[in-house]
């Protein structure tokens, strides 16, 4: 079947209409046994299942997703430390969008609307726009599609494309994604992690990363480990790619069902958070793919530079055993 242009009388529209829901519309996907559902508000993943079987946390229509669960994150993932970061020697002064620590966080459409521009029984793309703004100078359209494919495993395609900026020049740009994940009803904490990360970022009060260091102990995933009341908020690093080319997060349940977050090489770091405030949940694990690390419009750790009519692409996907 091919990809139409949406309008709200097409087959393929949402059944919840513009406006009625607090997230906005919600595009539905299914196929091979599986379903999705996707808010307009952030373009966040509301709903995947598989088999009948919970993928990831799922958060009513008529809230805003909860620790900021399964929006995406344009043009820079996690945090920028005081919401401050320099180009050519002047300070740019972005809007504070969490308090407690007075940085910027997880980019510039957390609260934005995402608009279809082609929805399919199986697929739908979406895409909202980045407008020039207090620290933030330039006009970027990031797009993102979401697919199921036959045996209903989904995949996610992000294109951030700059158009143009104030100065002309090029814009600092990072992707990244915040699904949390589950298998169905077993408890986060009974879950065995295991991703291939060499190193990970320690942070500051602030939580911006302040270094690497060795993953050893209870930071090092490489061998599995079950979470059992292992409370994080940290990006790792030293991704190693598969055969595949892909960079591979898996949770274990101890039934031998699991779930699998990959991403492509485009996305060498990876921030795990696993928090017992998730509403709902004793536990609860985002697995988040990322092009670059907290604080990277500081650093420039793993930072792209759009010029304009250039475009940073990153695809990542979750599949499953069940």
């Amino acid at each position: 079947m091919t990809a139409r242009e949406y309008s709200p009388s097409s087959m393929y529209a949402p059944s919840t209409p513009s406006g009625a829901c607090i997230s906005g519309e919600q595009f539905s996907i299914r196929r091979g046994g599986a379903e999705a559902t996707i808010a307009a508000l952030a373009g966040a993943l509301r709903v995947y299942r598989r088999e009948g079987v919970d993928l990831v946390e799922s958060f009513d229509a008529e809230s805003t997703p909860p620790f900021a669960s399964g929006i995406l994150l344009a043009p820079w993932p996690n945090r920028v430390a005081g919401a401050v970061w320099d180009l050519d020697g002047a300070p740019q002064q972005l809007d504070v969008t969490e308090a407690a620590t007075g940085n910027a966080i997880h980019g510039l459409l957390r609260n934005t609307g995402y608009r279809a521009l082609a929805h399919e029984t199986h697929a739908v793309t979406l895409a909202a726009e980045i407008f020039p703004q207090h620290g933030y100078g330039y006009r970027l359209t990031h797009t993102a599609r979401y697919e199921l494919d036959a045996d209903g495993h989904l995949s996610v395609t992000q294109r951030l494309a700059h158009h143009a900026s104030l100065g002309g020049g090029p814009a600092p740009a990072a992707l990244g994604a915040h699904p949390f994940l589950r298998v169905g009803d077993v408890p986060t904490d009974d879950l065995r992690l295991t991703t291939s990360a060499t190193t990970f970022l320690p942070v500051d009060a602030a939580m911006i990363p302040v270094g690497v260091e060795d993953a050893a102990g209870d930071m090092d995933f490489r061998a599995g480990r079950t979470l059992g009341g292992f409370r994080t908020d940290t990006a790792f690093s030293g991704l190693e790619l598969d055969d595949d080319g892909r960079y591979h997060h898996r949770l274990d349940a101890p039934d031998g069902r699991g779930v699998e977050l990959w991403a492509d090489a485009t996305c060498p770091y990876v921030h795990i958070f696993v928090t017992d405030k998730f509403p709902g949940r004793e536990a609860a694990i985002a697995i988040e793919p990322m092009t670059a690390p907290a604080n990277t419009f500081n650093t420039g750790e793993g930072l792209t530079w759009l010029a304009p009519g250039e475009e940073l692409v990153a695809r990542w996907g979750i599949t499953s055993w069940l």
